[in-house]
């Protein structure tokens, strides 16, 4: 699951009810236990409580946001960490610099800005069957890129129903393998995209929070791009050939489908002041963070902003181009601005609280000796090669997450890996980056993903259907996030 609808229903169904007093009754009956040999009093009701907090997230027994909160009551109270340590991490660097991306992404939404990239990059890759479907993949990656995947299906999912209805073969009803292909691209798309930048989903964020929280290693923007974007240029296409060339090639269709994108672009109209100003703001913001650090080829070292002025980071960045959003003025008479607080206030809080809540849980972890003592555990492990691990590593969170929330997994996820990386023998960030990429890679069930459920919604999807065509993509995922954990962590995060 992913993003804020998901976090927002604590408590719905028999699982969240049972999960409630499941996750208490383990809670106490771990307090209740002496410490194992190794680990101390501290670590081991840091392990109570990080139990707890697994058992509620995973069931949704309350919001999943609510849930991240129990740091700032439980380690105060037990002793882990005092509240000023407890509470640092709800504001820590990379929340701002996802915030400041929301801001951005909702005064696209406000203004329309991301349904015009869209249409253009649809139309612009062409109009045969297969095409369509390469068009609507490729914009909802890219929007996914910068804004919510939720936000990005819902927006993409109308425009690929009618587009959908008009190639509909003749005298055929129900479902066709065009229509399960266009919409199975869109989910599968708005996930895959998301992976590409720190602000296109949140595992992304959780892994950098952490990599400074207990690494005190910098994750940059385009450091990760280095990282994320590879795997989405790489696995874009292959999500695509394998939907159209050998799960449900189009076969013989009807309709002209160039006409109706392109009376959906008329009806947009040209560019309204708003959509430039905003239009400029991210681009400029998006070029600040790819210009941010000097930039070394060689024996030349390109000079980045941070050489004239050092405090700037990503996160400056994100908040800064949101305040020019907030000042710059669309229509000086009437004083409206490119974002206002009506619209900026529906960003996901649930998810700055729920990264906040991961970090100080992972904090707490760190200082309690409960990761060490975790890494001591999978001692017996490190003999076995570097890429059964991260493949194993891959899998796990592939599949779980199909099921689970992956913010809610990749928070609880982090300082377990930077454990078991001590007791393996191998790079944290090398586990902690095969984990979050993984995590945003479940394509099988409705439940998944928002995107997954928004085009399953649809009816022109059916559940065997979504998990035929995501198994082999969970599979591809895990060949793929190997490699790439394998390959370019090492040469691009780890020093």
């Amino acid at each position: 699951m992913d993003q804020e609808q998901e976090m927002s229903a604590g408590g719905a169904g028999a699982a969240g009810r049972w999960g409630l007093w499941i996750g208490l009754a383990g809670f106490l009956t771990i307090l209740a236990l002496p410490a194992p040999n190794g680990l101390e009093p501290g670590g081991w009701r840091t392990a109570a409580v990080a139990m707890l907090m697994a058992v509620w997230w995973v069931t949704e027994a309350i919001p999943i946001p609510a849930t991240a909160l129990i740091p700032v009551v439980l380690f105060p109270t037990l002793g882990i960490l005092d509240m000023p340590d407890a509470a640092a991490p709800y504001a820590q660097e990379i929340i701002f610099l996802f915030m400041g991306g929301f801001f951005i992404a909702m005064a696209m939404e406000r203004w329309g800005l991301h349904r015009r990239i869209a249409l253009a990059i649809v139309a612009t890759v062409g109009t045969s069957p297969r095409r369509i479907i390469l068009g609507f993949m490729i914009g909802t990656a890219f929007l996914s890129m910068w804004i919510s995947n939720t936000a990005t299906a819902t927006m993409m999912l109308p425009i690929a129903l009618a587009v959908g209805e008009m190639f509909r073969p003749k005298k055929q009803e129900g479902r066709y393998n065009f229509g399960v292909a266009l919409m199975l691209g869109i989910a599968y798309a708005a996930s895959i995209g998301g992976v590409a930048t720190l602000i296109g989903t949140p595992p992304n964020a959780i892994l950098a929070g952490a990599a400074d929280e207990l690494l005190g290693v910098q994750i940059g923007f385009l450091e990760w791009m280095g990282v994320g974007l590879p795997v989405t240029i790489v696995f874009l296409p292959v999500a695509w050939l394998i939907l159209t060339r050998v799960i449900y090639p189009p076969g013989e269709i009807s309709g002209d489908a160039g006409t109706l994108l392109a009376g959906e672009r008329a009806r947009l109209g040209r560019m309204s002041a708003g959509e430039r100003i905003v239009a400029v703001v991210f681009v400029l913001a998006a070029a600040a963070w790819v210009l941010r650090s000097p930039k070394s080829f060689g024996t030349v070292t390109i000079p980045g902003i941070q050489t004239l002025a050092p405090w700037v980071r990503d996160s400056t960045i994100a908040m800064g181009a949101a305040l020019i959003l907030f000042l710059t003025p669309v229509d000086r008479r009437t004083g409206v601005k490119a974002l206002d607080w009506e619209t900026a206030r529906r960003i996901p809080w649930g998810v700055l609280i729920l990264v906040g809540g991961g970090l100080s849980l992972a904090r707490a972890m760190d200082h309690s000796g409960l990761a060490s003592w975790i890494g001591g555990g999978v001692v017996s492990l490190s003999s076995l090669p570097t890429w059964v691990i991260l493949g194993g590593v891959a899998a796990l969170f592939v599949f779980l997450t199909e099921v689970t929330s992956n913010a809610a997994t990749t928070t609880m996820a982090m300082p377990v890996m930077v454990g078991a990386a001590v007791g393996l023998g191998l790079p944290p960030l090398t586990l902690m980056a095969t984990a979050a990429v993984a995590a945003s890679m479940a394509f099988m069930l409705p439940v998944a993903t928002p995107p997954n459920a928004i085009v399953f919604g649809s009816g022109m999807v059916t559940i065997p259907e979504m998990t035929r065509a995501g198994l082999i993509l969970n599979i591809c995922a895990i060949v793929l996030t190997t490699v790439i954990a394998t390959l370019l962590v090492p040469l691009l995060l780890i020093s």
